[in-house]
């Protein structure tokens, strides 16, 4: 098994790893759209201190993050098999759905969504997990 916190990226929020490969299969942990610096895609505040969340500009940005973290063991988003979303607003399923469209089609992985209470910053609309299939080149 291998398990790595990925370079460039956000720093995970606790002690786990960003990927993890077992078994043929590569497993994300839950993955914003946080960016290195601790600022979130998404999210910006003005001078009056109002808040604007962008489920589409996360949601975009989330899929980046896996993607990148996929790239990290030599895989893609092609060779995901499972995608677990977690939403803190069910309001916000169709932009989500619609930028994930842009992504994926009815061949993709298989998905769940769920709705959750929050996420571990007020500025997160939304999370996801994955699991991808390890491709043969990439075995170790």
């Amino acid at each position: 098994m291998t398990a790595r916190v990925v370079a460039g990226k956000a720093t995970p929020r606790g002690r786990f790893p960003h990927v993890k490969v077992a078994g043929g299969f590569v497993f994300v942990s839950g993955t914003s759209s946080r960016r290195p610096d601790n600022t979130i895609a998404g999210a910006s505040v003005d001078a009056l201190g109002t808040t604007s969340l962008d489920i589409r500009e996360q949601t975009k940005a989330v899929i980046e993050n896996i993607s990148d973290i996929l790239q990290s063991v030599g895989c893609g988003l092609t060779d995901l098999v499972q995608v677990t979303t977690y939403l803190t607003n069910m309001n916000d399923f169709g932009g989500y759905n619609a930028v994930y469209g842009d992504f994926f089609d009815e061949s993709g992985p298989t998905r769940t969504t769920v709705a959750v209470h929050q996420l571990p910053h007020p500025h997160l609309l939304i999370e996801m997990q994955a699991v991808a299939i390890l491709r043969k080149e990439a075995q170790p």
